[in-house]
């Protein structure tokens, strides 16, 4: 396999939950290039149904469905895959191990349940802090 653009030898493929992709509008940290910060080159993968919860929470007014329509407008550069049956975050997470992806979240109980798992997390620290946690 060819090396990306930044010397490393594989992509990593990051998993972005709703919560992550409404976190730059938010927060007003650029997610992307954090992200490219911390693995080098990936491939931004987002579940269907992380689209369609998003599309939900677009159709509200004020900042929530602002940040969702953001959110939107960033998965639509993204891969799409379907998580199957099940609740979103249980999908996410056995997506993950599966399929050796990290996960970008700022979900806590999600979080925690990925780094149990030994799935590394892309997670808010602080107020602009982005890090990669390990489990």
């Amino acid at each position: 396999m060819a090396a990306d653009r930044d010397g490393r030898p594989h992509r990593v493929r990051v998993l972005f939950d709703a919560n992550a992709l409404m976190m730059p509008l938010e927060t007003g940290i650029d997610l992307f290039a954090e992200t490219r910060a911390l693995v080098g080159g990936f491939d931004p993968l987002v579940p269907t149904e992380v689209r369609a919860e998003l599309a939900g929470l677009a159709r509200q007014q004020g900042r929530r469905g602002a940040a969702a329509r953001f959110g939107l407008t960033l998965a639509a550069g993204c891969a799409e895959e379907p998580l199957g049956a099940g609740a979103v975050d249980t999908g996410i997470a056995r997506y993950a191990r599966d399929h050796h992806c990290l996960v970008a979240t700022s979900d806590r109980a999600l979080r925690r349940a990925l780094l149990r798992d030994g799935v590394p997390v892309i997670a808010l620290r602080g107020p602009r802090r982005v890090t990669l946690e390990r489990g």
